[in-house]
């Protein structure tokens, strides 16, 4: 009796350290983040109009019409720290914010007007990671969150947790969906890989290759920061982690690492060129690299970056030259040469956006 409560005993303190230890690195990354413009947390793009881009910083949500010209800051949006932003594939009007403490808030006209859509989410969510639409219904959204992973079939108006199989004690910090078989879901967490084929309802956990389970136990032994999969061929994923790269090219069943030579192991960003399933994009702290023969070699693209820690890079899919980058210090960037060149976009002295 008494070993076995020492044996309870010890597995509540280790998923109270793991815990601990998780809600330390978030803490680490939103004070490297810094503050206002400097830091760009998250990048949206408009699916057909390329000169339309939502920006999330520290503090605010930003909007431009005009490829970076002009910047406008949304006044009514009041909620605390903005963690990430999406608009709806479908409904490109509609815009989704992400945020630390708040929850989800929701505009219907481009950022003029923002709500509170936190039914199933407020008592429980402190930050939302991600945000992902299904692709044929985008009224079906998923989140990934510090408590774990949510859905909504109503656009937001009532979410639901969905963590079943997830049995230890883990922060959802990113999700992705198989777009050709969108029932098919990826959970990054702070354990690790978790896939989902029923669209949610169960999870099952996918490590192998990843992370031997006797390390997971350690606290923050691996975090998985994003996921991505290949827009041509869906059994093939990527995930940027704590401690390097990772390919699986049977959905999740078995990892294998690689960019082994990097100079920097933690990976912030990934992105999969729409049309070349051979170019990938990866950011960190040593700023953007850039692969053409599916992650065999790698070569630096920093050209014109004044801080080499980037946070998240988006690649637009009606134009895959064009690419935004968010780093921790200076700002958003633009390159518009498939990362060869980067130039500054300021967001500094926006016009504010009054409804």
């Amino acid at each position: 009796m008494v070993r076995s409560a020492a044996i309870v005993m010890s597995c509540r303190n280790q998923a109270c350290a793991i815990l601990r230890a998780s809600l330390l690195l978030i803490g680490l990354l939103l004070t490297a983040c810094g503050t206002r413009e400097a830091a760009v947390v998250s990048i949206a793009l408009h699916p057909s109009n390329p000169n339309i881009v939502y920006i999330a910083t520290n503090d605010a949500v930003y909007k431009t019409r005009d490829g970076g010209g002009t910047w406008e800051q949304f006044s009514n949006f009041t909620a605390r720290r903005v963690t990430t932003v999406a608009i709806d594939p479908k409904l490109p009007a509609t815009v989704y914010a992400g945020t630390m403490g708040d929850a989800i808030y929701k505009s219907p006209d481009g950022g003029q007007h923002w709500l509170p859509h936190n039914v199933g989410l407020k008592e429980h969510v402190s930050f939302i990671n991600e945000i992902i639409f299904h692709p044929d219904n985008t009224e079906l959204i998923y989140l990934a969150t510090t408590v774990g992973a949510f859905v909504t079939k109503n656009g937001g108006r009532e979410w639901e947790e969905r963590m079943a199989g997830m049995k230890e004690v883990h922060i959802v910090t990113c999700i992705t969906m198989d777009h050709t078989h969108p029932r098919v879901l990826y959970a990054g967490t702070t354990g690790g890989t978790y896939r989902s084929e029923d669209g949610g309802g169960i999870w099952q956990k996918k490590n192998s290759g990843l992370i031997p389970d006797d390390v997971l136990n350690a606290a923050m032994a691996l975090g998985v920061n994003v996921l991505a999969v290949d827009p041509r061929h869906s059994g093939i994923v990527y995930a940027g982690t704590t401690k390097g790269l990772f390919r699986t090219t049977n959905r999740a069943d078995y990892w294998e690492q690689i960019g082994q030579g990097l100079s920097d192991q933690f990976i912030s960003t990934l992105v999969v060129h729409p049309t070349n399933s051979g170019i990938l994009y990866i950011g960190g702290p040593a700023g953007v690299l850039k692969t053409v023969d599916g992650g065999k070699t790698w070569q630096p693209h920093n050209q014109g970056l004044a801080t080499l820690n980037v946070r998240i890079i988006a690649i637009s899919a009606r134009d895959p030259q064009l690419l935004y980058a968010g780093t921790n210090g200076s700002g958003l960037y633009r390159s518009t040469d498939g990362g060869e060149n980067w130039t500054p976009i300021p967001l500094t002295n926006p016009v504010l956006a009054v409804p």
